[in-house]
């Protein structure tokens, strides 16, 4: 007994394979500006966001892009290059928070007009206004089911 629609399954489909092609080509822009990967991005923007720019290591892994195994490896990385520390929590002492560094702030800096650009070229610009906005609204309705 079938229960989803040939059409459902056509979405999915081409929804899994578009985001998969966009994050290549946006990969494949930073590199070419011999810039690190979107994950590095994405870590670093979120500890700038977070009040006193840290977070503990759970949090982070909830609001990154990333599966939350990777983030981490990617955080010793990080950590390794300056861009990251890592600080005793006194609220919990077996935890610890997740803060950003001044070259970790100076690389999002940097990284962020290739990834602008990025997304205009291989996105934004492949879309009319009113059109960005209906893929925004249909992607909240996934981003807020529970």
């Amino acid at each position: 007994m079938k229960q989803v629609s040939d059409t459902a399954i056509a979405a999915w489909a081409r929804l899994m394979r578009a985001q998969q092609r966009l994050l290549e080509r946006v990969e494949a822009d930073l590199k070419q500006a011999q810039l690190p990967p979107l994950g590095w991005y994405d870590v670093l923007l979120e500890l700038n966001r977070a009040e006193a720019g840290r977070l503990r290591q759970f949090e982070l892994g909830d609001k990154v892009l990333l599966s939350k195994h990777n983030v981490s490896r990617l955080l010793d990385r990080l950590e390794a290059e300056g861009l990251v520390e890592r600080r005793a929590c006194e609220e919990d002492r077996r935890g610890a928070h997740v803060a950003i560094t001044r070259a970790g702030k100076a690389l999002l800096r940097k990284m962020w007009p290739v990834y602008e650009r990025a997304i205009a070229r291989h996105f934004a610009g492949r879309l009319s206004e009113a059109e960005a906005k209906q893929v925004a609204e249909l992607m909240q309705r996934f981003a807020e089911a529970s």
